[in-house]
């Protein structure tokens, strides 16, 4: 039995969530990896802005917090660690790896590099075939910020079989870093069809953390999960037969069950019969699950198709700005003067001509599911709120523009029509992303294994 654990399923995810799991690990006493997935659409985007702006950024930010409590616990045990957490700049988090272990006194610790995903310098995207789901995104005249393609498990095999002890990689499918140990570990044959689907299967349950342990799934009253403040982050059991259970550390919050493993599996899953990664296509139709005791949950009949001819890349443009600006109402007749603000906000965006696509969201009365006129709020008969925050949104070409709209929330403040308080505003860059597909011989990878001391 080979066990996967799962430390992080976003950029900003718990920092303390990998300590109960690489503990779990440890107990267990059988050969295991680790990995963090911290990278969404738009985060290598947003780290390529950061690595503009020093080029020793660029990478997962709370790197060192994550890997600091666990880094010699996992060199010792023999655990393996792999993570997309290079973002942008794979480099640039080896070296900060590199000098964290050697301050815990890991100066043998091997890490290493894998690079190859970021295509911006060396792929024309106007000759690549755009994705079916963004064929009607505009992007032709923006500005590149980051391009980067969907690279499968074989660079990571390749740096574990090389004695990696931790492999930094940058935009990763998030199967192939469960994939990986898991080939890496029993020799299965990159195209065992059968035995991919299954780690490809247990990738995608583990790659959102707590989700598959009650995270998303935790509804108060409806699903009660026990003790969330601690709730644990997955494990997979995977044999060498292409078994697969799920479960989480015993001294852990949350639950796995039927419900919650039913849920993550469908989680982004388009096609039930063809769910695509760069190392096999995953066919979930045949699947069932069984649950076999407290938090484990077992899954059958799961099938594998070929690798995909073509890997995705998903590339980042410059956009526009957004605006926002908020503040709060209260007491009696909150909706009334809410109202009669967010009346006054957009009529100020007229007055003063600013270049601004404009919406309000009257937070507490109708926001999440408004549309761009307002039509929920302003026809809102229910009971009357304590309290509501008022939400001004604008998007623009120009950032002044953005700023200025923004900043009429501070008139609202002490001296404004309807008496609020709390204002707040702020101006952020918009990202537009766009995804190609590229044959895989175009995306070459190359594997890098320096130990610590070596990177002083």
């Amino acid at each position: 039995m080979f066990l996967v654990g799962n430390g992080a399923g976003f950029s900003g995810d718990r920092v303390d969530a990998p300590i109960p799991v690489v503990r779990s690990l440890i107990r267990r006493g059988l050969p295991a990896a680790l990995f963090f997935e911290t990278l969404g659409e738009r985060t290598v985007a947003l780290a390529q802005l950061e690595r503009r702006r020093d080029p020793e950024l660029g990478y997962e930010p709370m790197l060192e917090r994550l890997l600091e409590p666990i880094l010699a616990d996992c060199f010792h045990h023999g655990i393996p660690i792999l993570g997309n957490f290079g973002a942008a700049n794979p480099p640039a988090a080896a070296r900060c790896i590199a000098a964290l272990a050697r301050r815990l006194g890991l100066p043998e610790l091997r890490i290493a590099t894998v690079t190859g995903d970021d295509v911006a310098g060396s792929i024309d995207l106007a000759t690549l075939a755009i994705h079916e789901a963004d064929s009607n995104l505009r992007a032709d005249d923006a500005k590149l910020v980051a391009a980067n393609a969907y690279i499968g498990a074989e660079p990571l095999v390749e740096a574990l079989r090389g004695g990696a002890h931790v492999v930094v990689a940058g935009r990763t499918s998030d199967p192939a870093l469960a994939i990986a140990p898991l080939i890496a570990h029993y020799g299965w044959a990159f195209d065992d069809w059968e035995k991919l689907a299954v780690g490809a299967a247990a990738g995608h349950l583990l790659e959102c953390g707590s989700q598959v342990c009650g995270g998303v799934f935790w509804d108060p009253g409806r699903k009660d999960i026990p003790d969330p403040a601690n709730i644990g982050f997955p494990i997979a059991e995977v044999g060498p037969d292409g078994s697969l259970t799920i479960t989480k550390p015993e001294d852990t919050g949350g639950l796995v069950d039927l419900r919650t493993v039913k849920e993550q599996l469908l989680y982004e899953l388009h096609d039930p019969a063809a769910y695509i990664t760069p190392d096999v296509v995953l066919d979930i139709t045949g699947c069932t699950l069984e649950q076999t005791g407290q938090d484990r949950v077992a899954l059958l009949g799961l099938a594998g198709k070929p690798a995909p001819e073509m890997l995705k890349v998903t590339a980042c443009f410059e956009g526009s700005w957004l605006g926002e600006g908020e503040v709060s109402v209260a007491g009696p007749n909150a909706l009334a003067r809410a109202r009669a603000t967010a009346d006054v906000l957009l009529r100020r965006m007229e007055m003063r001509g600013l270049r601004v696509r404009s919406r309000v969201d009257l937070i507490g009365v109708a926001s999440v599911h408004d549309s761009d006129d307002g039509a929920l709020w302003r026809a809102y008969v229910g009971p009357e709120p304590e309290e509501i925050r008022i939400r001004l949104a604008v998007e623009g070409e120009h950032r002044d523009d953005c700023d200025q709209a923004a900043r009429e929330v501070l008139a609202l403040l002490c001296c404004g029509p309807a008496g609020t308080g709390g204002a707040r505003w702020r101006v952020t860059p918009r990202i537009l992303t766009r995804s190609y597909l590229v044959p895989r011989a175009m995306v070459p990878t190359t594997v890098t294994i320096r130990t610590a001391r070596e990177m002083n």
